[in-house]
């Protein structure tokens, strides 16, 4: 047997599901899904509308059980773990987080609150060290806004990039975004998609988890990539491998043509898609 010296390491993975399953009556919203996540990887989850993606994020966010299958996160498996605490230690976002926070608060409470992973300051003590946190967040994404703005007046931009600072305040070991780049003008999501680059280019990003329908908002730094339909899984892994013409015309019953412009720094290297009338939508054919 090799000694511990030259054992090699094993890498935990942040996130993992084991035939995870959720039902609402006689509708599967998603699953059974297999999948994990390793510390050092970018993922980017795609599909139609009610293809179970956003269902799937609250999973690994602590904000969904599964109705069968188990979901470990962060070592810690859900079910079985004090969720109030562990959610201090993910990032999250998502739209429908932002219509349950009272749009009278201020920008700087907003982002506050994500210290406790809470909706609303009024529960837990914010001390120096949170306050301090919170305006270190909102300058790394380049939120240039009073923090005396009322939450409800702000920009959709300026709500998303609201919403990103309140999940990185605490240097997460996780994020969790579910579209951010949603109901942005095409200037405002390059400037989102291109923070989101320079944050997960970092040599400490955490490792990320990116909800979105559109192929052209997958940020150059990502790693990974799993597609979904009609709740299942279509394709999981790297994406070079899982990013092609075949998985994403299945993925979203269309033919399309897929394509990486070229670069590979932070920012370049996107991708892009276009319906493609002379393929077929199914690989098989």
């Amino acid at each position: 047997m090799p000694s511990d010296a030259t054992r090699p390491s094993v890498r935990r993975p942040v996130v993992s599901l084991a035939g995870a399953t959720v039902t609402r009556g006689r509708a599967t919203l998603v699953g059974p899904i297999d999948w994990s996540v390793a510390p050092d990887e970018r993922w980017v989850v795609l599909g139609a509308n009610g293809s179970g993606k956003s269902t799937l994020l609250a999973m690994a966010a602590l904000r969904t059980h599964p109705s069968a299958g188990t979901v470990t996160v962060l070592g810690e498996r859900l079910g079985a773990t004090d969720v109030r605490r562990l959610r201090e230690r993910i990032g999250y976002g998502a739209e429908g987080l932002a219509q349950q926070i009272e749009p009278g608060l201020t920008l700087h409470d907003v982002v506050v609150t994500g210290w406790h992973a809470a909706l609303a300051p009024w529960w837990h003590h914010y001390g120096d060290e949170a306050h301090t946190a919170a305006a270190e967040a909102r300058r790394r994404v380049g939120l240039d806004v009073p923090g005396d703005r009322v939450f409800g007046t702000l920009s959709s931009g300026e709500r998303q990039r609201t919403l990103l600072a309140r999940a990185i305040i605490r240097r997460p070991e996780l994020l969790l975004l579910d579209e951010p780049a949603a109901g942005l003008d095409p200037a405002g999501r390059e400037d989102l998609i291109g923070t989101l680059d320079r944050l997960t280019a970092d040599d400490d990003a955490p490792p990320l988890v990116l909800v979105t329908h559109h192929l052209e908002e997958v940020p150059g730094t990502t790693t990974h990539a799993l597609l979904l339909r009609e709740a299942s899984i279509v394709a999981s892994g790297p994406v070079e491998h899982v990013l092609t013409a075949d998985h994403l015309s299945e993925c979203f019953g269309l033919a399309l043509a897929v394509g990486r412009h070229a670069g590979a720094s932070p920012g370049e290297g996107r991708w892009w898609c276009h319906a493609d009338p002379s393929r077929s939508t199914s690989p098989a054919d």
